[in-house]
């Protein structure tokens, strides 16, 4: 019987199918990534499923300089070789603009699908646009080994909202060289803000003027001054401010007194030399001896002075320390995005694939998860013990001293700017403490009410 052309059509058609199922059963599975054939060994086990998987591209974003680009690119390039069918493309920016970036994408409905946020992940949260990754939990996104309070701190109105990408704590960098030069004995854990007022002013006046005690860290360190005395910068359990009036102008009252007597930082130089620019810091220049600072902050120092730099922990107030092992940055989903379960993946493999933890090491904090931690420790230089000794000390303090998690209250951006400002008009004599600390608790409860 003569066949159709319709039929014989169909019959090409079914025939073209087999042999290109039976091709790709005989290929190399080059997918779409950088990385080709058989997964790499150490890959985890949804790399299989994932390279028999549809091609997805997922983008990423972080803030940072180009050492940090270039280390995050090659572990992104390392994931793509595990997973073949997924393609990542990453961006980043300077930690200046990298939230104006993010917010107009936001705002455009052009984000990410995966970006970092830092102790602004309530601002995130509140507005909606992260991606819930409870249901990801136990399948594509392994949390077994992480520290629970790291999984506390991104769980965010009972849902798991940010997955952290590397933890620390602060502490006072101590250039041990200067101290060495005024004859002075290095401080030591326990000590109290009395001491370190005393020895700011000590270290400069012997060293001379060009040589400072410390920076003014108003700004950075108002939360852990305010934990030593059972406050905090904003209950998250009563969605409220953690503190009043009074307890801000204690704290602004203590740096006044310290940078009357000539122990601090004077304001111009300040900013013109921020600390958290690390090529114009004095702590890298041997101009200051003490500064607070993220334990992971400590390597990007050290690697651009001879003088050797130590961590202490920061003077104790009545309640101890208030410093606690805490999240430094982390990853969040955009909730619009098109491909959760591969962004959950790509969370997974970040915090528990050791070939990700070799490359990314430290430059985000320490592991948050005890298998990588003990990972990079067999391998530590020399800076790396200090920062691995001294979070071990807090640690093991904070198991004698319990403190809850940080976080920052809501429009803290506008907060921060706030604060600062503040600083600066005390620091060049616009406003008095008193004043000034009125204006700033005002505005702050303002612009907490705008944002809550």
């Amino acid at each position: 019987m003569r066949q159709s052309r319709s039929a014989k059509k169909g019959m090409a058609i079914s025939a073209l199918a087999l042999l290109m199922t039976f091709t790709a059963a005989c290929g190399g599975g080059t997918g779409t990534g950088s990385g080709s054939g058989t997964p790499a060994a150490g890959a985890d086990a949804g790399a299989k499923d994932s390279a028999k998987a549809e091609p997805v591209e997922l983008r990423i974003m972080w803030w940072g300089d180009q050492k940090r680009a270039d280390r995050t690119n090659e572990a992104l390039r390392k994931f793509e070789e595990k997973h073949p069918n997924i393609k990542v493309v990453g961006e980043f920016a300077p930690s200046t603009g990298y939230f104006d970036k993010l917010n107009t994408q936001l705002a455009s409905g052009t984000a990410p699908d995966v970006f970092f946020l830092g102790g602004n992940v309530v601002d995130y949260a509140n507005k909606g646009v992260l991606l819930e990754l409870d249901p990801y939990v136990g399948k594509e996104l392994n949390l077994t080994d992480m520290d629970k309070s790291m999984i506390q701190y991104g769980t965010l109105k009972g849902k798991l909202l940010h997955i952290s990408a590397g933890a620390n704590a602060r502490g006072i960098a101590v250039n041990t060289e200067l101290f060495k030069k005024a004859g002075m004995p290095l401080p030591q854990d326990g000590w109290n803000w009395e001491d370190y007022a005393r020895i700011s002013k000590e270290i400069s006046e012997k060293l001379g003027k060009d040589v400072f005690g410390t920076y003014n860290f108003t700004v950075d360190g108002m939360d852990i001054y305010l934990k030593q005395r059972g406050k905090q910068l904003y209950d998250m359990d009563n969605a409220k401010l953690g503190f009043e009036q009074k307890d801000a102008e204690e704290w602004f009252s203590l740096w006044d007194s310290m940078s009357k007597a000539g122990g601090v930082v004077t304001p111009a130089l300040q900013v013109s030399n921020p600390p958290a620019d690390t090529s114009k810091s004095l702590v890298v220049t041997g101009k200051v001896a003490m500064s607070l600072m993220a334990s992971n902050q400590l390597g990007a120092h050290q690697n651009l002075i001879p003088d050797k730099l130590a961590l202490v922990q920061v003077p104790r107030g009545p309640k101890g320390t208030g410093v606690v092992f805490e999240s430094s940055q982390g990853l969040s989903g955009y909730s619009k995005t098109k491909h959760p379960k591969e962004v959950a993946m790509l969370m997974s493999y970040w915090i528990n694939d050791p070939d990700a933890a070799k490359i990314l090491g430290n430059d985000r904090g320490v592991p948050v998860t005890s298998k990588m931690r003990d990972l990079l420790k067999q391998n530590a230089g020399e800076v790396e013990k200090v920062i691995y000794d001294y979070t071990s000390r807090v640690s093991a303090a904070v198991n004698k001293e319990p403190f809850a998690i940080s976080y920052n209250p809501p429009g803290f951006t506008e907060y921060n700017k706030l604060f600062e400002t503040t600083v600066q008009e005390i620091g060049f004599g616009k406003k008095d403490v008193k004043k000034g600390v009125e204006d700033f608790y005002n505005g702050t409860v303002k612009i907490f009410n705008n944002n809550k």
